[in-house]
């Protein structure tokens, strides 16, 4: 998948340091009318959850281009709430191996 510019084709975004999520248009990509999100929950203790999708489209993970938008969008939603330290630094690899919620 080419290289997406998700702040133009971002309808809403909040994030904290307790995770939060990111909703964008998928018109620009061929889906018109599609919206896709990418979120993160709080697990506690400090502890965001995996990043996980969704999309308006049912069914959407058994197509190809969705799946490769999501994981571009999965990883630029990481880049924006996980913080590049030292101490709090996480890869989007190790962060994908945690679970989405706590519950």
């Amino acid at each position: 998948m080419k290289n997406i510019n998700f702040e133009k084709i971002t309808l809403r975004k909040k994030i904290s340091s307790r995770g939060g999520g990111i909703e964008i248009s998928l018109d620009t990509l061929g889906f018109k009318g599609v919206k896709m999100t990418a979120y993160q929950n709080y697990l506690g203790g400090g502890l965001l959850g995996r990043v996980d999708n969704d999309c308006t489209i049912s069914d959407w993970e058994n197509n190809k281009k969705l799946i490769d938008i999501s994981t571009s969008l999965k990883k630029y939603f990481h880049s924006l709430t996980n913080p590049d330290t030292e101490w709090e630094g996480q890869s989007f690899e190790q962060n994908q191996r945690i679970p989405v919620s706590g519950y």
